[in-house]
């Protein structure tokens, strides 16, 4: 199977990820998106996130009624911080049956030659790329040309889950941004409130 590695700290997971995730099953020859929980990205500062099996917990709530979504705690096992490269080697390691790919948006792919042996990721995996608001620079269409490059046109999604935790902060609705089951979760546990 070819599998979609959908990687965030999903904190919390929202409506415009499950739409990303949901449109690249259905409309790519990707099998499965795996949406891979990050525990700690070398580029957020930790002291916003909850803790791993929060965030795992609402990724599984989410894609309850999407059989093509998987949630995976890889990363949780492997040092930290998580770098790509070396979840990539880990899981393909460990999953030989399956080839793996990247999904990310191209706010992302502009800043793929920060991440640590990037170009390894490029020459030997696939990267799906969603559009964004964001204006790219001449690097990234460079970047945009390489041949593992696959640009998706998937629908454009501007949700923040830092948005959206300020407003919970604020006191103020983010129903409609979230799946029912993790809305309810969150305000169960009082999560981001303070």
């Amino acid at each position: 199977m070819k599998i979609g590695l959908y990687f965030g700290t999903f904190n919390p997971i929202h409506i415009g990820h499950l739409i990303i995730a949901n449109h690249l099953a259905e409309n790519t020859d990707l099998d499965e998106i795996w949406f891979v929980v990050t525990p700690h990205s070398p580029f957020k500062e930790k002291k916003t996130l909850l803790d791993n099996h929060h965030r795992l917990a609402m990724v599984q709530l989410a894609i309850e009624q999407f059989p093509k979504l998987k949630a995976s705690d890889i990363e949780f096992k492997l040092p930290k911080p998580s770098y790509t490269f070396k979840t990539l080697a880990y899981i393909s390691e460990k999953y030989p049956q399956h080839t793996f790919s990247l999904i990310m948006g191209a706010d992302n792919l502009n800043g793929l030659h920060k991440w640590k042996n990037y170009e390894t990721i490029l020459e030997n995996h696939d990267i799906y790329v969603y559009p964004r608001v964001a204006k790219c620079d001449d690097l990234l269409e460079a970047v945009y040309n390489h041949k593992n490059i696959n640009r998706v046109d998937a629908p454009i999604i501007e949700i923040s889950a830092t948005a959206i935790r300020t407003a919970i902060k604020n006191k103020q609705n983010v129903l409609p941004l979230l799946p029912y089951k993790v809305w309810k979760y969150i305000d169960e546990m009082n999560f981001y409130k303070k």
